[in-house]
């Protein structure tokens, strides 16, 4: 059985700006981005948000393509402005 930590990584991390100055976190997987959508973003709510939280919540529990997950999370990172 494939172990779930596997497969929940990306195959590239995504940057984010996280606080004021210029504090970069590199988002490893979809639970990293979970972490990072529900503790650190800028702005709670929208569609792009919702679709990350759900595409990172599924990828995370092995229901959903990490890729997908990947590209939510850059979306909504876009929208938020926290995209690095």
């Amino acid at each position: 059985m494939e172990h779930l930590m596997d497969h929940d990584l990306w195959d590239e991390p995504i940057e984010v700006v996280i606080g004021p100055g210029d504090h970069f976190k590199s988002i490893r997987g979809s639970r990293d981005a979970l972490v990072c959508l529900m503790t650190c973003w800028p702005q709670k709510g929208g569609d792009s948000f919702a679709l990350a939280k759900r595409a990172c919540m599924e990828a995370a529990e092995g229901r959903g393509d990490p890729s997908t997950a990947a590209s939510a999370f850059r979306v909504a990172a876009s929208d938020a402005g926290i995209l690095r």
